[in-house]
């Protein structure tokens, strides 16, 4: 039966899903394993018992085999017998098991809606009320422009003509997998962007060099206090600035010793915010932002990226009940990628809006 998306609920699928990545396999890889294991599964079944948005409570005699997946083993992997497992196989399988029945059990009373509605607002990816989503991403420069992005070459490829594909294709398949299959989700580049596409769920990528939208957008939001501007301090990229005139600071990126030739990049600064959308209001505005390409991934990863995700949606959520907030983040970067922003690291946030915190980490000479 399909559940009403209360906590119990919601915790129900998210620790599914926890279980399911925790082995690395798809919803149509887990699917297959339990089919072998004796139980005939889909994978819209497993997908319907995980999504955030009226979830199917997961049948009981389901349960067991969820509780063997720390025994997955050979290829292709195929689950344990229950009778073949080590001591401390029995003793996981049978904590899991607990833990899943009593969530089961949980998810069938559940708690106040309001109680419901403040745990659904810790997934910022998550959509309830059904979209539509529109990503808009910055158009390459000339001298970066894909070479199959004329349409008039035999191999054209649209994705040639966008900037930042790496947070592109991480934050749309994040979105796609967080939601109902029918939540419509579009990506567009700034440069064909038209009034239809600025009323849903609006997501901006990319900094005010590539993306006009992002920077009328900024222009547009005077309770944002967070500019980005070009200096000669910088030719790669426009930096962050908080303030003006003697009280105005600026954030710039960290790069290693040496020239401009061999020098390299080891933390970039990202802009991650949300408000409503100034175009309709009961829609979201999400800006995943950076002076370079890795601080807007970095943006993105900060809430997509399965190893901190969950610590920082909570800490979100704490520090901006209303889900209404700006960040300036530090990236790091290592060997040119960059890592995804621990949030619960005072060191990671620069400035944060409403209420920046005391005092603001200035731990190198290139912030200054």
């Amino acid at each position: 039966m399909a559940l009403v998306a209360t906590p119990g609920a919601i915790q129900l699928a998210q620790r599914l899903r926890g279980l399911r990545e925790q082995v690395r396999l798809t919803q149509s890889e887990l699917a297959a394993v339990f089919t072998e294991d004796g139980k005939q599964v889909s994978a819209a079944a497993v997908s319907s018992w995980e999504r955030p948005k009226e979830p199917v409570l997961l049948p009981e005699n389901r349960a067991e085999p969820y509780a063997r997946l720390h025994t997955l083993t050979g290829t292709p992997r195929r689950l344990l017998p229950a009778s073949r497992l080590s001591p401390e196989q029995e003793q996981e399988r049978r904590q899991v098991l607990t833990e899943l029945t009593e969530l089961i059990d949980q998810a069938r009373v559940g708690p106040a809606p309001a109680d419901a509605a403040r745990a659904a607002s810790h997934r910022s990816w998550f959509f309830a009320d059904g979209g539509p989503v529109v990503i808009v991403v910055p158009d390459a420069g000339l001298a970066a422009i894909g070479p199959f992005a004329d349409e008039a070459h035999p191999n054209h490829t649209a994705a040639h003509q966008f900037a930042d594909l790496d947070a592109l294709i991480e934050l749309h398949g994040h979105i796609r997998a967080e939601n109902d299959p029918t939540l419509p989700v579009f990506f567009k580049p700034a440069s064909k962007v038209e009034a239809d596409d600025l009323s849903g769920h609006l997501v901006l990528i990319g900094g005010i060099g590539w993306n006009p939208v992002t920077r009328r957008l900024l222009r547009m939001l005077e309770e944002l206090p967070v500019r980005q501007i070009d200096t000669p301090e910088l030719t790669t990229g426009e930096i962050f600035a908080v303030g003006h005139g003697a009280d105005e600071r600026r954030f710039l990126p960290v790069w290693s010793e040496g020239d401009e030739q061999t020098r390299e990049l080891e933390e970039d600064v990202a802009l991650l915010a949300r408000v409503p959308n100034p175009f309709n209001s009961s829609r979201t505005l999400t800006l995943c932002n950076g002076i370079h390409s890795r601080g807007v991934l970095g943006a993105v990863r900060t809430l997509t990226d399965a190893q901190v995700r969950e610590a920082n949606e909570a800490f979100l959520a704490r520090r901006f009940p209303e889900s209404v907030y700006g960040l300036l983040i530090r990236v790091p970067v290592f060997h040119g990628r960059a890592l995804s922003p621990d949030l619960q690291d005072p060191r990671n946030i620069l400035f944060t809006w409403p209420d920046e915190p005391a005092v603001a980490p200035k731990s190198r000479k290139d912030r200054s």
